[in-house]
């Protein structure tokens, strides 16, 4: 996973392995741009967390940039006439991909997480919400001794490949109470932001384009409620209501591929609130980041893969966008 506040070009070459097997053209991209000093100059001028691949990319694929497609379609394009225009749109955008499929891998700890009780969920980083629907999905996991499916015919699926003792419940859960947090919410009605969110999927990846819209839909028939506010500042609100407004539920925060985006200092010290809360008995806390972005969360997990943690307990590793999960435990 980029370190966001990292050096350029160490930060395009472990992109590059992190989107390996996943897209080759960002895997190209992310190589050349740590070759092209006129390139790593241009990106050097935007602030730190704004020269993320992701981002970067999703900004000229959304001015014409064909993807798959070159490379020196997106050198010609960032360093031409259209440059302006993809810094501004860098700058007042961000990378908020809603993966609904980290669901197949997020609910076991979920479950766990959960004792028998209905949750309270508070997704951190929600976007559009699509995560905050894990009761809505139906979900195959396929194990090495065959698969496991729960939820209806009906509904759209997620599926996920799964290695050792994974607790795979045997059934969806009970959701008493559900909001989100994020900095900037993003409304599933309105066309263009989710033409945006669309965007930051990954050429060749077409199945996550799908996925994205099944979810969409879903989301559309009664959105999740988000609140707009800083994980730093507001979360202690949001677990006092979700105490208040759905006693006797399990209320679980939890949130991946989001703490990323702090700085080291603020990582630590929302680890080490996370921990307090947890250990005052006021939620429990589920987290999917890579390893050691929260830094008490360390596992071996393999390219591309982000640490499942369960209370600050590592538990899993899951790929990072749901297709694999692979318990430690």
């Amino acid at each position: 996973m980029l370190e966001l506040y990292g050096e350029v070009r160490a930060g395009y070459l472990e992109f590059a392995r992190f989107a390996d097997g996943a897209s080759d053209t960002f895997a190209q991209w992310a190589r050349a741009v740590a070759e092209d000093d006129e390139v790593v100059a241009w990106l050097g001028q935007l602030p730190p967390v704004k020269r993320q691949p992701n981002l970067v990319f999703a900004a000229a694929r959304a001015h014409g940039v064909p993807a798959p497609g070159p490379y020196e379609g997106f050198r010609a394009a960032v360093l031409g006439d259209e440059g302006a225009a993809i810094r501004d749109t860098i700058l007042t955008h961000a990378t908020q991909t809603n993966e609904a499929r980290r669901l197949a891998t997020l609910l076991p700890a979920l479950a766990l997480a959960a004792e028998g009780r209905p949750l309270a969920l508070i997704e951190i980083g929600a976007s559009a919400g699509l995560c905050l629907l894990p009761d809505l999905w139906a979900y195959r996991w396929r194990t090495p001794s065959g698969e496991h499916a729960i939820g209806g015919p009906d509904e759209p699926e997620l599926e996920c490949d799964v290695t050792g003792s994974a607790p795979l419940p045997t059934e969806r859960p009970a959701v008493a109470w559900r909001t989100g947090l994020d900095i900037a919410p993003i409304d599933v009605r309105d066309d263009e932001r989710v033409r945006w969110l669309e965007t930051l999927v990954w050429p060749e990846q077409h199945e996550r384009l799908a996925r994205l819209r099944a979810g969409v839909a879903l989301a559309r028939r009664e959105p999740p409620p988000i609140v707009t506010g800083d994980l730093r500042r507001d979360l202690d609100a949001l677990i006092d209501r979700a105490h208040g407004e759905a006693d006797g539920a399990a209320v679980v925060v939890y949130h991946s591929a989001v703490i990323m985006y702090l700085d080291t200092e603020d990582r630590r010290a929302f680890e080490a609130a996370m921990r307090e809360r947890v250990a005052a008995g006021r939620c429990h806390w589920v987290s999917m980041e890579a390893s050691g972005v929260v830094p008490g969360l360390v596992a071996d997990a393999p390219a591309g893969h982000l640490v499942l943690g369960i209370d600050g307990d590592a538990v899993a590793s899951a790929d990072q966008h749901g297709a694999a999960l692979r318990w430690l435990r």
